[in-house]
């Protein structure tokens, strides 16, 4: 068994290992000092980088050598790439729920006016058009917002809900236009069956012939 210090830039690792171990033994051994997979590691032995089947008494590493480790290139981009979409999907989220929150307090209204309307009571149709374009302007906010995974999934959630909101808005409006409307399929029913009814009344049969005067003028005749 050997000791032996692997530099990771500002960090030092030092280990305890058999002098027969290879570097890809190695690397395994610091993925839970660095993080690092194996196949993102570089290890470099006198300025040299030493393949993964290498021994490490073979190249010449001996107890309190060092070594260094370097991280690829690919996985650093990769990290890189990794911290730039987690942190536009961080603010696309914040974004959307900026609008969620304004959303919320637009839906307390419309709860308001539609308990309004269904109390009978007419409301002015500007508040029908003031609501709606309140709610149409959180849809353009949600539809400027680029979000990836999560706050794309957030993002269509939020805009199924204000299309909800302006449905719910125009079909009030239109109640609120015609009170009566939804009793207006019970009164033509009504009146189809009373005009109905009234039709079956009129459908009476002409009274009888006397068959005893038509048998009494066969017979003055004949004689």
């Amino acid at each position: 068994m050997i000791n032996i210090k692997v530099c990771h830039g500002s960090n030092h690792h030092q280990l305890h290992v058999p002098i027969q171990s290879t570097f890809g033994d190695l690397k395994k051994r610091l993925v839970q000092e660095t993080g690092l997979e194996p196949k993102d590691q570089r290890l470099l032995f006198r300025g040299k980088e030493i393949d993964d089947q290498e021994c490490l008494q073979q190249v010449g590493v001996k107890d309190r050598s060092k070594l260094l480790l370097l991280e690829e290139m690919a996985s650093k981009e990769r990290k890189l790439e990794e911290a730039r979409r987690s942190d536009e999907i961080s603010k696309a989220c914040k974004a959307v729920a900026e609008v969620k929150a304004e959303v919320d307090k637009l839906l307390e209204k419309v709860v308001a006016l539609e308990a309004t309307v269904n109390g009978g009571t007419t409301v002015e149709n500007k508040e029908f058009v003031v609501l709606t374009e309140l709610l149409m302007r959180q849809l353009l906010k949600l539809d400027g917002i680029e979000a990836e995974g999560e706050a794309k999934v957030q993002r269509r959630a939020e805009v199924r809900r204000v299309q909800s909101l302006v449905e719910m808005l125009d079909t009030l409006k239109a109640r609120n236009s015609n009170p009566f409307s939804t009793k207006s399929n019970a009164v033509s029913v009504t009146t189809k069956w009373e005009t109905f009814e009234s039709g079956l009344g009129s459908l009476t049969a002409p009274p009888p012939m006397p068959s005893s005067t038509a048998v009494n003028q066969d017979w003055e005749t004949f004689d």
